[in-house]
């Protein structure tokens, strides 16, 4: 089996790709496990929802579990999908790399990178071991491609702090570099951007 990681900036709709994917995998016949590591509680404790309103309950990992001891009889599973895979840790990440090569095909979607331009613990190990990385691209507000994940506030991007700071389309936005540096998202842009 292969171990999937599928990153892209804030807004991408990776957490509707995963329950897209769960919803397939399903329709074929598949055991689909979905977990979620416990940093993200944004929408309550075990629960995937995504920002077009696709939501499913979910297995919830600690940093200090493993997943073997967290999910009994895992490798019953033949697709395992993880969302927010950037809060696992280093073993977490081993973990399922080992699942992967023996029982199941896992899939991971999250960022790359924090607001910093720095890798997530677990995607920098994603990075190092999965068979396939691939990027869900989304636009930055000028149009070209988001490759920085942008914390702001008000109109001004922030660019020191805590690595871990959760929240939504409320306090981050994708973007390219050049606006990453410029520092300042156009009201309007912004405005235009919100459904």
């Amino acid at each position: 089996m292969k171990m999937y990681f599928y990153y892209g900036v804030m807004g991408s709709s990776k957490t509707a790709c995963a329950l897209i994917k769960e919803f397939s995998f399903k329709e074929h016949g598949k055991k689909v496990l979905l977990l979620k590591p416990s940093l993200d509680t944004r929408d309550g404790k075990a629960l995937i929802r995504s920002r077009i309103g696709l939501s499913k309950e979910a297995v919830v990992l600690k940093p200090e579990n493993s997943i073997k001891s967290g999910v009994p009889h895992v490798k019953n599973y033949d697709v395992i999908i993880v969302d927010e895979a950037q809060f696992l840790t280093f073993l977490q990440v081993n973990e399922l790399r080992e699942i992967a090569d023996f029982s199941a095909m896992v899939m991971c979607y999250g960022l790359k990178t924090d607001y910093m331009g720095q890798l997530f613990e677990g995607s920098k190990r994603l990075i190092e071991l999965a068979d396939c990385i691939r990027e869900i691209p989304s636009p930055c507000l000028c149009g070209k491609k988001a490759i920085m994940n942008a914390k702001y506030v008000g109109n001004k991007v922030v660019y020191s702090g805590g690595q871990i700071e959760l929240g939504g389309n409320e306090r981050y936005i994708g973007m390219c570099h050049k606006c990453w540096k410029k520092g300042v998202i156009c009201v309007d842009q912004k405005e235009k951007l919100v459904i």
